[in-house]
């Protein structure tokens, strides 16, 4: 039974004592199916020799992103405002080659598409309301060998209960 590498921190309601240091502590790290949870202290928690806080790589932005508080609707947004203006440029940009190729009549259909451009309507940020953004939990990979150290254990319980349930079928010494 093998599990990844990645925990979740929890918070409970009993003190438990920590896997490194035996203190008491109510912070968990616990894997999505609760296959393997330990009991740490946050202090642990800020040590690279024991884990290592990963971003949200669900959403592609990292923890930086998820820091920003920006959603997807969001990044969406930008990037379409974004290209609609790079089309804007090419635009004005084309319009002005035309005009310095052509006679002064391209100026006056340049000037009159700007305006049109900037009569646009803004566009309705304030009155589309994001959804409540759902509290997730701060996720850690542990140090390769800490984390080999978890599988040990867990191989370690699995062969005893293979043992325990194999010792009746096994004939008593002569």
């Amino acid at each position: 039974m093998s599990f990844q590498n990645l925990y979740y921190k929890r918070a409970v309601a009993t003190a438990r004592p920590c896997y490194v240091c035996h203190k008491p502590t109510v912070t968990v790290l616990a894997t999505i199916q609760t296959v393997d949870f330990l009991y740490t202290c946050d202090t642990h928690l800020s040590d690279p020799g024991f884990a290592s806080q990963v971003g949200q790589a669900s959403d592609g932005m990292g923890a930086s992103g998820a820091k920003m508080g920006l959603s997807p609707e969001d990044i969406a947004k930008v990037k379409q405002e974004w290209e609609e203006r790079q089309k804007r440029k090419e635009v004005k940009k084309k319009d002005k080659d035309a005009s310095q190729d052509g006679d002064g009549s391209g100026d006056k259909k340049a000037e009159s598409r700007e305006e049109k451009s900037s009569k646009s309507p803004p566009s309705s940020a304030s009155s589309t309301t994001s959804p409540p953004t759902k509290p997730s939990h701060e996720r850690y990979t542990l140090h390769r060998n800490i984390f080999a150290l978890r599988l040990a254990e867990h191989r370690r319980r699995r062969q005893a209960v293979q043992a325990n349930e194999l010792a009746p079928r096994l004939p008593g010494a002569p």
